[in-house]
């Protein structure tokens, strides 16, 4: 079974035009909106970010040439989110992690 890591890696892969990262970036948390206004009764709004956000996963798909990344298995349904936050703090914080920097003499 792959590591965690090598899920996040092939995720990764799957996603490498700047448009496709950035229509990731934007539609999964409209997902996750959608998701919890459904929750609270707010069906319509709920399920227009809903399908909102799909619409971008899948026009982001279809710029990059390729298939979505769950199409190879659920556990991309919750990568994906881990990915985004990912991109997000590297685009705050940079690419190098703490442990990635390296210390003055």
């Amino acid at each position: 079974m792959p590591t965690f890591d090598e899920y996040l890696s092939r995720y990764d892969h799957e996603h490498t035009t700047v448009w496709n990262r950035v229509l990731h970036g934007v539609g999964i948390p409209i997902i996750f909106a959608g998701i919890i206004l459904l929750a609270l009764t707010w069906w319509r709004l709920g399920a227009a970010l809903f399908v909102g956000g799909w619409v971008l996963l899948f026009l982001g798909h279809r710029i990059e040439g390729n298939k979505p990344a769950f199409f190879q298995g659920p556990i991309y349904f919750l990568i994906g989110p881990v990915w985004v936050a990912k991109e997000l703090r590297d685009l705050l914080w940079g690419r190098a992690s703490r442990a990635e920097v390296p210390r003055p003499r």
